[in-house]
């Protein structure tokens, strides 16, 4: 049933059947249980190609093939993928995976921070302000969603164990990444908003309408702090290698 608003953005379809199932391209088989969701580039990449992780499928899209790699290990296999980013074009990708079979996913990638966060500190966020389009047609209208208990705790878990410093925060999602405006900035501070980055929220609905547990962690790069001044400061460049490992371990840890 449709739930109408004068917004269209705000209208829901909770029960009719999608005419373009998610998985209506895929030809390998079922993908392992476990998933780390990267935006980490390159370093995604290389590692795939060291340790012999196999692609299991290529995903074809009019701008980028996206290669889904599964690392065979001892204990069991774990897929990963590099996404693009946006929160429309990883939330495709990513409904792709748990419709083949992903059902614990872990995501990482780097925020912009709204307060005085150093560059390349660790954030996990347990909620998000829900500012981009996508999750509006994977769950009903609500101005958050609070992620997922299983996920943080296992990943909380992993950085202690490392003796690794991180918070816990809200994190705003937004497609908008030109129109974070001085005031929106503020305001957002004013609500609770620490970081902010373009996809949480919309992975975490999509992973919620499909029956997938997800969690993400996240680590600073720009700084919109000082509004009167931005910061790209070195865009976390130093954290993909050591995040993409930390996500391989919150896997293994995720029971």
């Amino acid at each position: 049933m449709i739930k109408r608003n004068e917004i269209p953005i705000l209208e829901y379809d909770d029960s009719s059947p999608e005419v373009i199932p998610p998985d209506q391209d895929w030809t390998a088989g079922m993908l392992p249980e476990k998933c780390l969701f990267a935006f980490l580039g390159d370093v995604v990449h290389e590692y795939a190609a060291k340790h012999d992780a196999k692609a299991a499928e290529t995903l074809i899209t009019v701008s980028c093939d996206i290669k889904v790699y599964v690392l065979h290990e001892e204990n069991e296999d774990i897929c990963f993928v590099q996404s693009p980013i946006g929160a429309a074009a990883s939330a495709q990708i990513l409904d792709t995976l748990v419709s083949c079979g992903c059902k614990k996913v872990i995501a990482v990638g780097s925020c912009g921070v709204l307060t005085n966060l150093a560059e390349n500190a660790f954030i996990v966020p347990d909620r998000a302000l829900r500012a981009e389009g996508t999750s509006y047609h994977y769950l009903p209208a609500s101005r958050y969603i609070e992620l997922d208990a299983a996920p943080i705790r296992v990943m909380k878990e992993t950085f202690e164990k490392h003796e690794l410093p991180f918070v816990t925060c809200t994190t705003w999602s937004t497609d908008g990444f030109f129109r974070e405006t001085k005031d929106m900035v503020q305001y957002r501070l004013e609500e609770g908003c620490s970081v902010v980055e373009m996809e949480c929220a919309a992975l975490a609905a999509c992973c919620r309408k499909r029956g997938a547990e997800f969690g993400q962690f996240l680590f600073t790069a720009d700084s919109l702090a000082n509004v009167h001044e931005y910061d790209a400061r070195d865009f976390g460049k130093k954290s993909h290698e050591k995040a993409l490992l930390l996500g391989l371990e919150i896997l293994r840890n995720y029971k």
